[in-house]
């Protein structure tokens, strides 16, 4: 499912840049804001300085081991053919060997640690630019450069959704909802205009009940009920165009048979459950 996205920091600090607008379009991975970066650079470039130091000091410690290792063997071959060189000096030369040996992992160890400290160094860097997590249009934006963004905002710092595919959340209530079967074709009306028919298609029932909480102000209604949730999914890429948040009527065909005699209505499906829809920005 896709659906919108309340863009968050994995880091808090003060805001650089704000990159897109609201409206604007955005592919997955574009920059949405810079935190302040300073910091995280300099510990980048430390880290590739201590990375160029470790190198180098490994590599002088690769040529101290060859030269022990080389007096090691040419000494050995001396004591094949001469007992000039004592048991104490050979064993030297081979302890010698050892150490340097030793001494090459300890240089090894340390230039992978300080590796892993720059790409660590590295991703802290990389995170202070929030970047889109997918392709879709800035609803929200509420943060300005200057400004000091929170790991846990009151308010999503921006809200990044689909515009041309939303989706219809509509509340059933609860002594409705055996009436309501998957698939069923459903239309919906603007708020005020009941002649413009918007066709909408099904996409799933959410299986969870919930408490009402979008009121229509009719006078009838009931307020201390629960609802059930259907989704359906609006194109409007071609006909009269929906903002997200915006409310609409709901009705929902039933598997009760047409009226006996009479034209058909041009509106709502015989005998259609009515419900109160929003579109959300969302695409599946």
């Amino acid at each position: 499912a896709r659906e919108n996205v309340n863009v968050a920091t994995s880091k808090a600090g003060l805001v650089t840049q704000v990159f897109p607008s609201v409206g604007s379009a955005v592919k997955a991975g574009d920059p949405l804001f810079q935190l302040d970066d300073r910091e995280a650079k300099a510990q980048v470039a430390a880290m590739k300085a201590q990375v160029a130091v470790d190198t180098a000091t490994l590599a002088a410690q690769r040529v101290l081991r060859e030269e022990a290792v080389d007096q090691f063997r040419r000494v050995s071959r001396q004591s094949g053919n001469s007992r000039i060189l004592s048991e104490d000096e050979m064993n030297r030369r081979k302890f010698a060997v050892e150490s340097m040996e030793s001494v090459l992992n300890q240089r090894q160890a340390a230039l992978e640690a300080s590796q892993a400290q720059l790409s660590r160094a590295e991703t802290e860097l990389e995170v202070l630019t929030v970047r889109a997590s997918r392709d879709g249009v800035m609803l929200q934006i509420n943060l300005r450069g200057g400004e000091y963004a929170n790991v846990n905002p009151p308010s999503p710092l921006m809200i990044l959704g689909d515009v041309d595919t939303l989706q219809i959340r509509a509340d059933v209530d609860e002594q409705n909802a055996p009436l309501v079967e998957p698939g069923r074709a459903a239309a919906a009306y603007l708020k005020g205009d009941s002649r413009n028919r918007l066709p909408l298609k099904f996409v799933r029932i959410d299986p969870f009940v919930v408490p009402k909480k979008s009121l229509t102000g009719d006078s009838t209604e009931r307020v201390d009920t629960r609802v059930l949730q259907v989704i359906f999914s609006l194109d409007q890429r071609e006909g009269k165009r929906l903002y997200v948040g915006q409310q609409v009527d709901v009705y929902i065909e039933t598997a009760g048979p047409a009226p006996a005699s009479g034209p058909a209505a041009p509106a709502p499906a015989p005998k259609p459950v009515p419900a109160v829809g929003k579109s959300t920005g969302q695409k599946d």
